[in-house]
């Protein structure tokens, strides 16, 4: 039930952003401005689309490592990905000690999985395989995708916005040019409405990849109890919010910020305590899973 909710909130949201740009486009006004804003902002994020697995990467020092080195991991990862019908996707290990993980890549043909150094210190074999469980399923969800689309649509407004201020976009059809109150209130507002269904989307998908997780993993418990120490952790060990990293940090398992007070409501992910519990209710109801290493 909260799979199928998830995946209509997204599609909503994604309607309202598109409303939205139709909206900011009408009061602005200038048919030419707004074909280069959606020119520019799709080139910006198409190029991201396709190298959004190596900016993640790096962002986070990450390396490639081999089964020698991570036998555990790669078990799991090749087990899940084999139950799930995909291909092994590449590994990556980031020296960082705050607890966190994050998947990339457009498809799962051009997947990577990475996992930073405290997250395999704190975590038990069940563990971790629910986290791994949960980075999958972004990639098999096509969550790059959706964020991809959702960041192209929401930097169209913020383009629109931007021409606005600075490039005369006419009045449309008006020959008195569009109500001034009504194009300032579009310009502020308009781009603070697009963040804030964009990190809507982001919230959804986290969850939409909590039951997917747990499903592939057959074990929502795991990757609940995962999720209690990867948040301690990260409230523990803050990453700084440099640009390096925020544009990433919509792709980590828990948000590697430090969160509280105004700044979460404007968090990539949701609460985890609402996590945690959809998790265990998911439990709740599959009854006792049996699992075997």
């Amino acid at each position: 039930m909260h799979s199928h909710r998830n995946g209509l909130k997204t599609a909503a949201l994604l309607g309202l952003l598109t409303a939205l740009i139709l909206g900011v486009g009408y009061a602005l006004g200038g048919s030419g401005g707004v074909v280069v804003a959606v020119l520019v902002s799709l080139g910006m994020n198409a190029a991201t689309y396709f190298w959004s697995d190596k900016l993640a990467l790096r962002s986070m020092r990450a390396r490639p490592v081999s089964e020698a080195e991570f036998p555990a991991l790669y078990q799991m990862v090749r087990e899940l990905s084999s139950s799930a019908g995909q291909p092994m996707p590449r590994l990556y290990v980031s020296p960082t000690m705050q607890p966190n993980a994050f998947a990339t890549g457009r498809n799962p043909q051009h997947a990577a999985v990475a996992v930073t150094q405290g997250i395999t210190q704190i975590l038990d074999y069940r563990e971790l395989r629910g986290v791994i469980g949960h980075e999958l399923s972004h990639v098999y969800n096509r969550d790059i995708l959706i964020s991809s689309v959702a960041a192209g649509l929401a930097g169209i407004i913020t383009m629109l916005s931007y021409f606005a201020w600075f490039i005369p976009l006419g009045g449309g059809d008006d020959e008195d040019g569009p109500n001034p109150a009504v194009l300032l209130v579009m310009l502020i507002l308009g781009p603070i409405a697009a963040s804030v269904i964009q990190l809507a989307i982001s919230r959804n998908r986290e969850y939409q990849a909590d039951a997917s997780g747990a499903t592939l993993s057959r074990d929502p418990l795991a990757l609940a109890s995962a999720l209690r120490k990867i948040h301690e952790g990260t409230r523990a060990l803050p990453l700084p919010a440099d640009n390096r990293l925020t544009s990433t940090a919509h792709l980590m398992i828990d948000n590697p910020f430090r969160g509280g007070g105004l700044a979460g409501l404007f968090s990539t992910h949701p609460p985890m305590q609402e996590r945690v519990r959809r998790l265990e209710q998911m439990a709740a109801n599959s009854g006792p899973v049996q699992f075997q290493r």
